[in-house]
């Protein structure tokens, strides 16, 4: 359960959704390059989705600066994979928002209504699950008494997990019932399969799920919106400066065989959930000072520097097949 009840979370929202309205829209303004500066074209070969001004755009891996392939589909945050595409649709002022479901044509599929403030999406490698989180108080991981909501959609059964607090916790064989669970950052493994943070009692776990079993359990500390690498051996996450979200994130990963950390070469702090574009590589949205988000890439192996990718964009995916 969140820290609210469930009445009072749902007027909460009802509130910030009139406030934070202006909020939500301006971030997305200024999430990418105006539309007047982007080269319209046709993207082939390897591409990359992100977000550009706040609409699904894709560029090319071999070519990133180059022109720009622009759709009308605007999303807060988004995410690409086995022909399925989740869209969190922006919350209006008027409007509260919503999960769209597209195929690779981006004709909409399904749509689920939202109670919150769009945050992270993620989609498995098959395209079959969709995972999102939503703020539904507060908006940084780095406040205190920050709340949020973390759902899965199978598209294929229909089944839909509105919170994963529904879900049997596990630390340290024993069942959490603590009122003041969350989650976020779901990456999956495959259909069944997942990982996710379950912060609890001031604690940040990486927690390892079973969807059909309804269980998740932790399997380390101080891991946040971890993505599985392409491999399967390596979560990317960022990590708590000394364990306190209020002192930054370094960006790492961690090795699941030897549960080994690694801090990569961004020491800047990342509040973000990273994207492997590959086995070696991996991608991340950072604002800079006047408020425009880019898209950063940096080895996997703590080597080299990270380098801008895509200016004025965020939301990375790479685009397979």
């Amino acid at each position: 359960m969140n820290s609210l009840p469930t009445r009072a979370r749902i007027a909460v929202t009802a509130v910030a959704a009139l406030a934070l309205a202006g909020v939500a829209v301006g971030y997305t303004a200024l999430s990418a390059a105006p539309e007047a500066d982007i080269a319209s074209g046709v993207v082939s070969g390897p591409r990359l989705q992100v977000l550009s001004n706040g609409k699904l755009s894709t560029v090319s891996r071999t070519d990133p600066s180059g022109p720009r392939e622009v759709t009308d589909q605007r999303c807060d945050r988004a995410y690409t994979a086995g022909g399925t595409t989740a869209c969190l649709r922006p919350v209006g002022a008027l409007k509260s928002g919503e999960l769209a479901v597209l195929d690779s044509s981006l004709r909409e599929l399904r749509t689920v209504p939202m109670t919150g403030f769009p945050n992270r999406a993620r989609v498995s490698a098959s395209g079959r699950m969709v995972a999102w989180t939503l703020f539904v108080d507060g908006h940084s991981y780095a406040a205190n008494g920050f709340s949020t909501s973390t759902g899965i959609l199978d598209t294929e059964t229909g089944t839909l997990v509105q919170s994963l607090e529904d879900f049997a916790s596990i630390v340290d064989g024993e069942q959490v019932r603590t009122v003041d669970r969350n989650y976020w950052g779901v990456t999956f493994a495959d259909d069944n399969r997942f990982y996710a943070t379950m912060s609890t009692g001031g604690h940040r776990y990486l927690m390892e799920g079973d969807f059909a079993a309804r269980t998740v359990r932790a399997l380390a500390d101080n891991v946040e919106c971890p993505s599985l690498s392409p491999d399967g051996k390596r979560i990317a996450y960022k990590a708590a400066v000394n364990g306190d979200p209020q002192q930054g994130w370094r960006l790492s990963t961690l090795d699941l065989a030897t549960m080994k950390t690694t801090p990569l070469a961004e020491t800047r702090s990342v509040d973000d959930q990273p994207t492997w574009l590959d086995d070696h590589t991996i991608a991340y949205g950072m604002q800079r000072g006047d408020g425009v988000n880019d898209v950063w890439v940096v080895p996997a192996d703590a080597t080299g520097a990270p380098s801008v990718l895509v200016q004025e964009a965020n939301s990375p995916a790479p685009v397979i097949g």
